[in-house]
């Protein structure tokens, strides 16, 4: 589990306010099995957030917050029944069981099996979170990051600087017997720079964070995030419009990730293949992609964003192999769909918080690493485009056609790179992009801690990553005639 901050003491714990009774969750469980389900459980969760905002030269907002509940789910077949509450006492949680468990009506319910508690991995121990660190050492964060971002360039005319904070404490126990928590922190800052030049505006942005402390900043400190942000609207000013048409297109390392996240990882979520909705249902084992590309989601990595010890269903997360060299060969499952693929869950089920039921969610989706140099592979396009940033899109699930929109892009011409442009918007479909796929570098990046994915009415924070790729037409969507 991670390590707490001397000054965080999480209320589930034992010794904790909140600190769970066994015989409670004992009944509890019976109650949410008691008109047949075949499994049930409880999740409790606390969550503190905190957030800053520095606009115009003072600090505009801070926010501080707490939630706490319990949601309670019964299962009978492919049917979920789910209740929650913002009332611990018993009369309020038994309630919510009960209504969980109207899902099944054929009586004579299972006793639940004496829960076992379970060790987690350590992939955010940290030793103090940002919640516990003053405002005053943030808020001076925040005036570096501005002061450095005006500094940058005359032509700046606005920064506006932010940072989001939130401590998360979650408790699962399960009729088959698992009993899990897990404490997870989180913080992002980010910045937005708007610079002006002969009646012209463009805005500029940068940001990251993680599952990690105030260190953060020792590498990569706020008056960098400011230059890159400032740099990115200044460049901008000198955009040209957008060329239209079939296109090569060099996707950049990193960031750029959110394409294979949106377009194909999606997709790859075992419910929609549960419910045969997504374009890869009943395609294990068949090509996928170009045979340069294999995709995981590896919720391992230490400190990122979409990693996790534990997920919303008690379940450890593993990597996950979805697409090796081309070749589909897995799915995201959480419990229902491990269930009825007969599979072990893959550690992906999650919720936005107690208020939602689980379901498959992407962690860190990384395409891997190809054998290609970056450098080269941008010297082989005659005439195309080189996409550094994304912002964002629409994707159809059920076949993969997505529209996705860059707010840093180039113009390739003879393999150089050779004008920045602007109203960039690439079109096509996620299966194809990836058979598409002709050179693959060895710059493997992981995003910088920015991503909030949103599906069904749901936010979790994931990761995205890449290598430098090289895809050989793409539709790209621009206003030059």
């Amino acid at each position: 589990m991670a390590s707490r901050s001397s000054l965080y003491k999480a209320p589930f714990a034992p010794g904790g306010p909140n600190e769970m009774d066994p015989q409670l969750a004992h009944r509890l469980l019976t109650a949410a099995l008691d008109k047949g389900a075949d499994y049930a459980d409880l999740f409790f969760e606390y969550r503190a957030a905190g957030g800053l905002v520095f606009d115009e030269g003072i600090l505009k907002s801070a926010s501080r917050g707490v939630s706490m509940g319990l949601g309670v789910r019964a299962l009978f077949g492919d049917a979920t029944g789910y209740a929650y509450t913002e009332r611990l006492d018993e009369d309020a949680m038994r309630h919510a069981a009960r209504t969980a468990a109207q899902i099944a009506t054929a009586g004579g319910g299972s006793a639940p099996a004496t829960p076992t508690s379970r060790s987690t991995p350590e992939r955010y121990e940290l030793a103090q979170v940002t919640l516990d660190v003053g405002g005053v050492d943030k808020r001076a964060i925040l005036e570096r990051a501005a002061k450095a971002a005006h500094a940058f360039d005359p032509h700046v005319v606005k920064v506006e600087c932010s940072f989001a904070e939130e401590i998360r404490e979650i408790l699962i126990i399960t009729s088959d017997g698992k009993l899990v928590r897990d404490v997870q922190p989180l913080m992002r800052f980010g910045i937005r720079v708007i610079a002006e030049k002969d009646g012209k505006r463009q805005e500029g942005s940068s940001g990251g964070g993680g599952r990690m402390t105030m260190g953060y900043f020792d590498g990569k400190s706020p008056e960098w995030h400011a230059k890159e942000a400032a740099r990115l609207a200044v460049t901008m000013l000198d955009a040209q419009d957008a060329p239209a048409g079939q296109m090569e297109v060099v996707l950049a390392p990193g960031d750029s990730g959110i394409l294979l996240h949106e377009a194909v990882g999606h997709g790859l979520e075992a419910d929609f293949n549960r419910k045969g909705t997504s374009n890869y249902s009943g395609c294990i084992g068949q090509m996928v992609a170009s045979e340069l590309c294999s995709v995981v989601d590896d919720p391992t990595l230490l400190q990122s964003r979409g990693s996790i010890n534990v997920d919303d269903e008690g379940n450890e997360p593993r990597r996950s192999v979805l697409i090796e060299k081309g070749k589909l060969v897995g799915y995201m499952h959480d419990h229902l769909s491990s269930k009825h693929f007969k599979l072990e869950p893959s550690g992906n089920g999650r919720r936005e918080s107690f208020a939602c039921a689980p379901m498959p969610r992407m962690t860190n989706t990384i395409l891997t690493a190809g054998p290609h140099d970056p450098e080269e592979i941008l010297k082989t396009v005659k005439r195309g485009v080189f996409a550094k940033k994304f912002g964002g899109g629409q994707v159809d699930i059920a076949n993969g056609d997505f529209v996705f929109s860059l707010t840093e892009s180039y113009l390739v011409e003879d393999g150089k790179i050779t004008a920045p442009l602007k109203g960039v918007n690439l079109i096509g479909n996620g299966p194809d992009v990836l058979r598409k796929v002709t050179m693959l570098g060895h710059d493997v990046e992981v995003s910088d801690g920015i991503w909030t994915c949103g599906k069904d009415g749901q936010s979790v924070p994931v990761g995205v990553g890449c290598p430098t790729m090289k895809i050989s037409s793409i539709t790209v969507g621009g206003t030059k005639v």
